[in-house]
């Protein structure tokens, strides 16, 4: 008698697996290259209102707060590949839906990838968010 034994991912963990993998394949895509990665300071997203079907483009810059309909959007890192490189482009959000009758809800926290949207995508029922591209503000040093 064969006996089968299934474990169970965490949540979490089933979540991460695809970023990870991609990250991974990103790593060996290039080889004996290291791969380098320019941080900037604007995230460039698009956004969805299913409702309405208006898709919206804005840009996030990071460690601020950016609303879409009723999320809160907070970029923390965007990085850009060299223009020499294969081009990507990758940003981690933090995501909360402040719906007005509800408490705050975060329902993204992670990676995204400009040119794989649905390997790591937001999950709600009226917006979607992806990632565009990354760029560098236009300040002028004094």
């Amino acid at each position: 008698m064969i006996q089968s034994r299934e474990r169970a991912i965490p949540e979490s963990a089933s979540r991460a697996l695809p970023a990870l993998l991609f990250l991974l394949a990103l790593a060996a895509s290039g080889p004996g290259r290291a791969q380098t990665w320019i941080e900037n300071d604007i995230a460039v997203l698009q956004g969805l209102d299913k409702i309405t079907a208006r898709i919206s483009t804005f840009e996030a810059p990071l460690d601020r707060v950016v609303l879409f309909g009723t999320l809160e959007i907070i970029p923390r890192s965007c990085q850009k590949r060299p223009p020499e490189e294969q081009p990507e482009s990758t940003v981690f959000l933090e995501i909360e839906d402040t719906y007005q009758d509800r408490e705050s809800e975060r329902l993204f926290t992670g990676w995204m990838f400009a040119s794989s949207p649905a390997l790591s995508a937001l999950g709600h029922p009226v917006y979607d968010v992806w990632v565009i591209d990354c760029r560098r503000s236009l300040e002028i040093p004094d």
